[in-house]
């Protein structure tokens, strides 16, 4: 298990390599961050490839058959092909905030976990390390602390911090019996005792819709969930997860994987406008964009995802806010890695999460603002 309280010698090592490598970011008083809030948005298992050349040649349907999904995210070129599929990441995220993992521009993400599936993915990015223990999704409460809960225990944050996801095991990866803040997973009502009358009926929704699996709510449950609690909540710290784009492919539904992926555009974009509305947010408030894992390839093994897979440990990852420069979609640039995000998120709220937790990767700097002299 790794534990929170011991630093090897071997995870020195890599820690110093990294260091050398993004270059130290630590908070100090007279560095000025505009950011108060961070959101950090998952969505599972959408390949890197969809986000940086839009919809697959190889999946979709041949240019000149009629078919709808022609119409829809057919376009000569990729960039093209990735603004018809994400109109929001291309028109807004690549011009004011950062994108990372286009390998053909020079640009890798990966994980470091050796898994290449979800519980693994979800716990490197919110503790900041891989554990090698954790080798399944079985719904085993996680003993490492998340950054979640790490704010969430400091006085600023308390009461302050939540957690929606549309997948049933979230709540164990983040150890909701432990955390002691909201979280909701898969198919349960939203957690709160009084829920306003558009959540009493998306309760009784949940209770009454046929779901195609038992793990799994729709994402558009949980975004009308998170979306609510954002804005009658008004939390500092929220994580919200999404889990279609990887419920289609694995179905082998290429189809309806590009429709999760638009919606998912949609959500993101749904969320900032909604932050840019809100006096508490309005520029104040930092988006911290990712996916756990990737895929195989087309034809046959973009549907899966495991150690097996070539392909399945390279993610891409984005982030938009008022202290991110706006260097756009990355080229040529320093590999990132998952296990960065949460020393990352700590940072954009001036924490620093690394003196807490050694282990953890250290923040991915070119996202942050330049330090002070």
């Amino acid at each position: 298990m790794l534990r929170r309280d011991s630093f090897s010698l071997p995870l020195a090592a890599a820690l110093l390599a990294g260091l050398c490598l993004f270059g130290p970011w630590s908070t100090r008083a007279d560095d000025k961050l505009k950011t108060e809030n961070v959101i950090l948005i998952h969505t599972d298992g959408l390949r890197w490839q969809e986000v940086f050349t839009g919809a697959d040649p190889e999946l979709l349907p041949k240019p000149d058959s009629g078919h709808a999904l022609v119409e829809q995210y057919w376009r000569e070129t990729p960039e093209a092909r990735r603004e018809a599929l994400m109109p929001f990441f291309w028109s807004v995220i690549a011009k004011q905030g950062q994108l990372y993992g286009n390998q053909n521009k020079g640009s890798v993400a990966r994980v470091t976990n050796d898994q290449w599936f979800s519980y693994p993915g979800r716990n490197e990015f919110l503790t900041g390390a891989a554990d090698p223990e954790i080798r399944s999704n079985d719904k085993v409460p996680n003993s490492n602390v998340t950054v979640l809960e790490w704010l969430h225990r400091k006085p600023a944050y308390n009461n302050s911090v939540a957690a929606y996801s549309a997948w049933d095991v979230v709540p164990f990866v983040i150890n909701r019996d432990r955390c002691g803040f909201p979280v909701m997973g898969g198919w349960e009502p939203v957690p709160d005792e009084s829920p306003s009358p558009r959540m009493a009926l998306l309760n009784d929704l949940i209770r009454d819709t046929t779901p195609a699996n038992a793990a799994e709510v729709y994402d558009s449950f949980i975004f009308q969930a998170a979306h609510e609690y954002l804005v009658t909540k008004r939390p500092r710290v929220f994580f919200v997860d999404f889990l279609e784009t990887d419920h289609w492919a694995h179905a082998g539904r290429y189809g309806d994987v590009l429709l999760a992926t638009r919606k998912f555009d949609e959500y993101v974009q749904r969320l900032w406008e909604t932050v840019q509305s809100l006096d508490q947010y309005r520029d104040k408030t930092t988006l911290i964009l990712l996916t756990d894992h990737g895929r195989g390839l087309a034809p046959e093994s973009w549907k899966h995802h495991n150690a097996r897979i070539e392909g399945a440990q390279y993610i891409w990852m984005a982030f938009l806010g008022p202290d991110t420069p706006a260097l756009g979609e990355r080229a040529d640039c320093p590999e990132v890695t998952q296990s960065q995000v949460a020393a990352t998120l700590a940072a954009f709220l001036g924490e620093d999460y690394n003196e807490a937790v050694p282990a953890a990767a250290p923040p991915v700097t070119d996202a942050l603002p330049p330090r002070g002299e």
